[in-house]
């Protein structure tokens, strides 16, 4: 599978400097897009990589709707339980999702930032962006980039296992 990340703190427009309060992952998915946004969109789906590695998720539940609610929570023999949630407020098919996202505890806890993926297909591969923002500081920010490269790196791999499904 060919999947690169691009890990940047830099605006959604590649040429512009990122905020310190911003954090802009880029992947490219071998898969087409109509598969990798199901895979967002689908919560059976989705509960196998919505984790960082070397955590499990153990509850995913979601109203895949504008203004749904969304419920995770992953746990790890380092950290316990760990209980985030928010709500979706933008959907549109196979281009862009936005939701916030609030831990329950822990140093972010309280704290509400707003996700937003977006897709685009070059070549049969998807293009997946991943932005969030505001953190308090560039530390909390940084502190989020082995999470979501982590998670990201699992939705890569379950991503490889429902391609190889499909071509059998």
């Amino acid at each position: 599978m060919d999947a690169r990340t691009d890990t940047r703190r830099a605006a959604i427009d590649p040429g512009m400097p990122l905020r310190d309060d911003e954090l802009l992952i880029v992947r490219t998915l071998d898969a087409p897009l109509s598969l990798v946004f199901r895979l967002w969109e689908d919560a059976v789906h989705r509960a196998h990589w919505w984790a960082p590695g070397g955590c499990r998720c153990t509850h995913f539940q979601h109203e895949f709707k504008e203004g749904g609610a969304w419920r995770a929570c992953f746990t790890s023999d380092e950290y316990g339980e760990n209980w985030q949630g928010g709500v979706y407020r933008e959907i549109e098919r196979d281009k862009r999702i936005a939701f916030t996202f609030v831990w329950d505890s822990g140093p972010a806890g309280g704290v509400e930032t707003l996700v937003t993926i977006t897709f685009g297909e070059a070549h049969g591969k998807t293009i997946q962006t991943f932005h969030q923002t505001p953190f308090a500081n560039a530390e909390r920010r940084d502190s989020h980039i082995t999470g979501w490269s982590g998670l990201l790196d699992r939705q890569q791999g379950y991503v490889k296992t429902q391609t190889e499904g499909e071509a059998s």
